[in-house]
Order: C-alpha cells, then sequence, then structure tokens
C-alpha cells in the first residue's frame, strides 16, 4: 500500500495535488483529524488490497487537532506500517499573491495580515517538513507543472496514457453536434450506403456497410491520417491535465459511415493501450422514426 499524507502550506497548491492523486487512483481524504489516522490505517489493511493507494490531507486547518499529528505517526511507525509525507511550500510573495487573488484569508491570520498567517504557519510545519519524504516549491509551478511532478513521484509508470478517458462517438449531423465533444470530424465525404438499396437496412455495425465504408479510397487515406494527428495530440493534452476526451464522428444519419469509421478509429486507438471507449448515439434514430410512423 501506498499511504502518502499531504500537507503544506495553505495556498501551496494541496488542493491540486489531491486531484492529480485521485486521477491516479488514489483514494483520497480531505481534513482527517489526525487523531483518526491510526484507526483509518487499521481499516484501509482490512480491505484485503481493495484500497491500496490512500492519500490524507492534513494541515493546519485542524486547529487544536493538528498537534496530534506526530502522536499518531509515531503510532504509525512503531506498528511498522509505512507512509510517505509530501510536503508543498511556495515563496511568501507568490503565497501572498494567490491569497488575493482568491480573496481568502489566512487560516492563521483571519483578520489580520496575511504574511502573518504565513509566517505563523511555517513555524508550525517547520517540524513536519523536516520529516516530509518529497518537498514541492510550487512558486513557479503552473498546473500542469505540479500534475507532472506528482505523476513522476506516485505514479507507477502506466499511469499517465490511463489518466484520460477517450470515448469515440459517432453521431448524425441531423440530430445536432454532441454538445460534450472536444473534437469533431466530418466523414461526409467519404461515399454513402444509404443509397445503396442493398446496404440501407443495414448499419456500420454490420459486415457489409463496415467493408463498403472502409475499403473507400478516402476511407483508406483518412483513418492513417487521423489515427497520426491523435497520437500528437492526446499525449499532450494528458500533459496540460485533461483527463476526458470526447472525439466525435459525424455523417449525414449517425447509421452507416460514422458508425464504420468510429468503430475503427476506436480499435486503432486501443493498439496504443488508451483507456478508450466508443458510442453510436444516433444509430437508430431513422429506424424509431420509421417505426413511430408505422
Amino acid at each position: 500500500m501506498r499511504f502518502v499524507i499531504v500537507t503544506g502550506l495553505s495556498g501551496a497548491g494541496k488542493t491540486q495535488a489531491t486531484r492529480s492523486l485521485e486521477d491516479l487512483g488514489y483514494f483520497c481524504v480531505d481534513n482527517l483529524p489526525p487523531k483518526l489516522i491510526p484507526k483509518f490505517a487499521e481499516a484501509c489493511i482490512q480491505s484485503q488490497g481493495k484500497i491500496n493507494k490512500v492519500a490524507l490531507v492534513i494541515d493546519i486547518r485542524g486547529g487544536i487537532f493538528f498537534d496530534d499529528l506526530f502522536e499518531s505517526l509515531e503510532y504509525l511507525k512503531q506498528s511498522n506500517f509505512k507512509y510517505e509525507i509530501l510536503f508543498l511550500e511556495a515563496s511568501d510573495e507568490v503565497l501572498v499573491k494567490r491569497f488575493k487573488e482568491s480573496r481568502r484569508s489566512h487560516p492563521l491570520s483571519p483578520d489580520g495580515r496575511v504574511l502573518t498567517g504565513i509566517s505563523n504557519e511555517r513555524a508550525r510545519l517547520r517540524e513536519l517538513k523536516d520529516r516530509a519524504d518529497n518537498i514541492i516549491d510550487t512558486s513557479k509551478y503552473a498546473i500542469k507543472d505540479l500534475r507532472e511532478k506528482i505523476n513522476v513521484l506516485y505514479g507507477d509508470g502506466k499511469e499517465l496514457e490511463q489518466t484520460i478517458s477517450i470515448t469515440v462517438l459517432s453521431f448524425g449531423f441531423k440530430y445536432g453536434i454532441p454538445t460534450d465533444s472536444d473534437l469533431v470530424f466530418d466523414v461526409r465525404f467519404i461515399p454513402n450506403p444509404f443509397y445503396i438499396p442493398e446496404l440501407k437496412p443495414f448499419s456500420g455495425n454490420d459486415e457489409p456497410v463496415k467493408q463498403y465504408v472502409l475499403s473507400q479510397k478516402e476511407t483508406k487515406t483518412f483513418i492513417p491520417k487521423l489515427k497520426e494527428m491523435l497520437e500528437f495530440l492526446i499525449p499532450n493534452y494528458v500533459k496540460e491535465g485533461k483527463r476526458q476526451l470526447i472525439i466525435s464522428i459525424g455523417c449525414t444519419g449517425g447509421r452507416h459511415r460514422s458508425v464504420a469509421i468510429a468503430n475503427a478509429l476506436y480499435k486503432e486507438l486501443k493498439k496504443s493501450d488508451y483507456n478508450v471507449g466508443v458510442e453510436h448515439r444516433d444509430i437508430d434514430e431513422d429506424v424509431n422514426k420509421g417505426a413511430k410512423k408505422l
């Protein structure tokens, strides 16, 4: 089990760090009273491996309970329970700027100067910082930089491509572009099976339509080019912190061409070990409307 205690100065980025750990599959608990840490650790052990990555956010928001932290850490040590401390900090100038931008008061100086609160907090956290396994100074970090650092320290090497969830979605333009689309590709340039009587009743999931669409010279050129572009885009989306990508493939009715292309793209992305799924939004729309008319 990886058991990480996330702590540090207010405004240093603990919230973003915790979100990054959640994306890496960590079970995260914010502001747990330190006295409860031993009981929580025992509960994780008793899960029999169901909970194997845990992150607890502990900081001075705990007030008087914060002083129980060192007693709890000593208990874990005596119990041979392994844990790591991640400490986040930043310069006074950067922290003051962040508090002013967020218009929040400092928890240790709610009615006074932010700088006074920062100074008091540094003093209270000095011993905890000395015990830290990893210290990250976020003074010059953008959110994407902190995510990358967390991935390096607490990922397992395979996490980066798995942190983004990709959906390849076929649709029909006459029913509207999906509102949650990130990328939209129009495949109406490919010859339409709809106008071939023996293919019209089928969908892009059926072999006759699939073979017809994928055998077109336009398709044979388009799919490799599209895959090449996505292989460039996806890692850069991950680097920027994007966690969900909707790739929408549209044709006129969303039943023939877009379905066949979406299925083919899904298979190509699956080969690259991406966390990818495929959906066909409008595949039965024409069929259902025809049934209603009858």
